[in-house]
């Protein structure tokens, strides 16, 4: 949130400052000096932004909010230096956009880093002991087109071998899993014939939708044969995703799923 708000602040900042030298010093007009900056904001912003790509929502609304703060500036000193105020219907415009612009700039911070504690307190309904409420989404779009289309193919074709292979994997909880209590996670695994498999290695992690930071990594252990397991401590209680691979020499199959983890 700190840095969307600081590159917006500055921006429009940059953007007031070269309106009111381009007026004051130059003795450009108002209409000129706003018509300057703003294509001068386009030169300057759009190339950057394809070279960093922050995601579309970003860009849009840095780029709505930089072209609205010339507009306004344009308005503003033009109707100052001409001495007769500003009419209602542009002000009236201007100030629609302008609010459009803080309440998406509003949504986004929202998703990407959710409510503070106080509003989340007064806003969102009280979750009951075994359930968590969040207002972090962060959305699921990925830049990288291309790449994660290989990846796709990959994936796909691993998942064809694995379904030729056979093999029968069974996993959970021993137990209600409770945010930061320990919780042994048990996988069985058994080859197509029912067989255990013995002497395979049982890695992953549970990852947290909504931030990376407390995606936990595991390495489970076996305690008998075909039978592997750990004790976890998941720090939050919510929704999980799960990624396990199990390998056996040059075979690895993976297992996606979901876990709800509870609290106390």
């Amino acid at each position: 949130m700190n840095d969307l708000l600081i590159s917006l602040a500055v921006g429009v900042g940059l953007i007031v400052l070269a309106n009111l030298a381009l007026v004051r010093l130059l003795r450009t007009s108002a209409k000129q000096a706003a018509a300057v900056v703003a294509l001068v904001t386009i030169g300057v912003y759009v190339p950057y932004a394809i070279l960093t790509w922050p995601g579309g929502d970003l860009f849009a609304m840095h780029l709505a909010i930089y072209l609205l703060a010339s507009l306004a500036c344009g308005m503003l000193l033009g109707a100052r230096s001409s001495g007769q105020g500003m009419h209602w219907g542009p002000a009236v415009i201007s100030g629609f956009f302008i609010v459009l612009a803080v309440l998406g700039a509003m949504f986004i911070v929202v998703a990407e880093r959710g409510l503070s504690p106080a509003l989340q307190r007064s806003l969102l309904p009280n979750a009951d002991n075994r359930h968590a409420v969040t207002s972090v989404f962060p959305g699921v779009i990925s830049h990288d087109f291309q790449q994660k289309e290989e990846l796709y193919n990959q994936y796909l074709q691993q998942v064809e071998r694995q379904r030729q292979r056979g093999w029968q994997v069974e996993k959970g909880w021993l137990g209600d899993p409770i945010a930061n209590e320990p919780t042994v996670f048990r996988v069985v695994v058994r080859t197509r014939e029912g067989e255990p498999l013995v002497g395979a290695t049982i890695a992953g992690q549970f990852l947290r939708p909504t931030t990376s930071t407390l995606d936990v990594d595991f390495t489970l252990v076996e305690t008998s044969p075909g039978v592997y397991e750990s004790k976890l401590t998941l720090p939050a209680a919510g929704h999980w995703d799960l990624v396990m691979h199990i390998r056996k020499g040059e075979d690895v199959h993976e297992v996606r799923a979901n876990a709800r983890i509870y609290d106390r």
